[in-house]
């Protein structure tokens, strides 16, 4: 019996400009629409923490301001029935937003899915943390 072949990996895009950020951004949105929903719920925390609630207001039409403002408290928690109404499309948006506030906060998503046994599984997820990896890496070595 022979085994099936694997198809190759494709290659990945230079670490260059605004079309990895969108990348970044597709794949982000691709990582949550498979995610389950505490997985979602983890992904959305992490990437709201760096924007005020004006920000929050001005993107996907205030969806994740109204979120913000049912957490209550100083400390963010997404409910799970809140990251449920989110689509996928609002996170891409919420991505290419938080990428130009803090790049450090969208490069955290590698250690988050490193650290999520089910989402490690995922060819979008491995990609966006390989991505993510490299990106850091090449902004770290242009800083010495």
């Amino acid at each position: 019996m022979n085994p099936t072949p694997t198809p190759p990996m494709p290659e990945l895009v230079p670490i260059d400009g605004p079309v990895l950020e969108a990348e970044i951004a597709q794949l982000v949105g691709q990582v949550y629409e498979i995610a389950p929903p505490t997985e979602r719920t983890r992904l959305l925390e992490h990437l709201l923490k760096p924007l005020g609630v004006l920000s929050l207001v001005a993107i996907a039409n205030g969806i994740f301001a109204t979120i913000r403002f049912r957490s209550g408290s100083s400390d963010l928690h997404v409910r799970v029935e809140d990251a449920q109404i989110v689509q996928p499309g609002d996170v891409i948006t919420l991505v290419s937003h938080v990428q130009q506030v803090s790049i450090h906060a969208v490069d955290g998503l590698a250690d988050m899915l490193a650290a999520s046994p089910v989402m490690t599984g995922s060819a979008a997820a491995a990609l966006l943390m390989t991505l993510l990896m490299q990106r850091s890496r090449k902004r770290r070595a242009e800083d010495i």
